[in-house]
């Protein structure tokens, strides 16, 4: 009888088995090793990557200021703080020193307001103020004229309008400044009446006379 020798193809195909694994294992390190290496090489790839404008804002050329650009500038700037230099002083001038023409209006108007022949024929309160305008500043704007004499003495000439609850007027006033006593004093102060209109009324409040 006849044995079959079995062992020979078992042992072979046994083999065959071992040495399969050992023949896939570098293949898979292989493939493992480049999909980890891939991450890396794409990050590197996205962060060395500039944005398409970035090279259009860095390389764009400053323009040389000329000198004559600079100096415009300059100009335009000396002029702005100019004119800001003036509107202050002109605004801390009314606030803090009285103008001459403002204070013989407040001396003149006080003068009508206590008088009665005027308070008789336009009422009181009496207003004073310098345009018939919806213009504050306007309105506030006393016409006037400033002069010194041959003698050195100052003189204010101030005309304004007048109003009370019946009637209206115009006002001419002057007065001069008395070297003797360094004090204002009238020339002359006129009201003329011209509402209600019975004609025209001239009141001479105030005259002076040298002594």
């Amino acid at each position: 009888m006849t044995r079959s020798n079995t062992s020979g193809p078992l042992t072979t195909h046994s083999e065959c088995r071992k040495a399969f694994p050992s023949f896939m294992r570098p293949s898979a390190s292989y493939s493992t090793k480049a999909s980890d290496q891939n991450p890396k090489q794409e990050g590197k790839d996205l962060s060395t990557t500039e944005h398409p404008f970035d090279d259009i804002t860095y390389n764009i050329p400053e323009k040389p200021v000329t000198f004559t650009e600079g100096a415009s500038y300059s100009l335009v700037i000396l002029a702005g703080l100019g004119i800001a230099a003036l509107a202050g002083y002109a605004v801390f001038k009314e606030l803090i020193f009285e103008p001459k023409e403002y204070k013989i209006f407040g001396k003149a108007l006080a003068r009508i307001q206590s008088d009665s022949q005027v308070t008789a024929r336009i009422g009181h309160p009496i207003t004073g103020y310098g345009q018939e305008t919806r213009n504050r500043a306007a309105r506030q704007r006393i016409p006037n004229k400033i002069w010194t004499d041959e003698d050195g003495v100052e003189h204010v000439e101030v005309n304004f309008l007048i109003r009370g609850p019946h009637g209206a007027g115009k006002v001419y006033s002057e007065m001069f400044k008395d070297n003797s006593d360094r004090t204002w004093k009238f020339t002359y102060l006129v009201v003329e009446i011209v509402s209600p209109q019975h004609g025209k009324t001239q009141l001479m409040l105030e005259s002076y006379l040298p002594a």
